[in-house]
């Protein structure tokens, strides 16, 4: 287990990053990439949300499981999303800070799990499935797409946004 210290600078790197992704991009531009772009439910959803990323403890997680009343922002936020479209909560489950806290500092393995854990929860709050019925859903060929379209928008976003702006 990482010390306290180590695991805040992990934090801190991590929402610098993320902040430096959001604070560099054009908001003009983002919304050639894919009309949901242009919506604010949709993209950067959580930049109002007051998220400590450095109080995350992923280790205990693993250990202990989460609860899920620690994200009920994410889960409220992908309902919104799910009643647009399934790109639409992909996309805005991708954006979760905590998420691409654990994407960027955690195992691919152990990131796969967390990802998954969090889906299932959801599909069982908002949808009544148990955790085969969850995980039917998001290895169906709907969800899949559906996911793989928002990450390569979101790919496409992030690095339009780091790439110099012509004039």
């Amino acid at each position: 287990m990482a010390s306290p210290d180590k695991q805040q600078k992990r934090a801190q790197r991590a929402k610098a990053k993320a902040q430096q992704n959001r604070s560099g991009r054009k908001k003009g531009g983002v919304n050639a990439l894919h009309p949901l772009l242009a919506n604010p439910l949709v993209n950067e959803p959580f930049d109002d949300v007051e998220i400590d990323l450095s109080t995350f403890d992923f280790k205990d997680i693993e250990e202990n499981g989460f609860d899920p009343a620690h994200f009920d922002d994410l889960f409220q936020a992908m309902r919104v999303g799910e009643g647009i479209s399934l790109l639409a909560m992909c996309l805005i489950f991708l954006q979760y800070p905590v998420l691409e806290l654990v994407v960027a500092e955690e195992s691919e393995d152990a990131a796969i799990d967390f990802m998954m854990g969090l889906l299932i929860v959801y599909r069982g709050m908002f949808h009544g499935e148990d955790e085969e019925a969850a995980v039917g859903w998001v290895g169906s060929d709907t969800f899949q797409r559906a996911y793989n379209e928002a990450s390569m928008l979101l790919q496409s976003k992030y690095n339009r946004s780091a790439s110099p702006t012509r004039d």
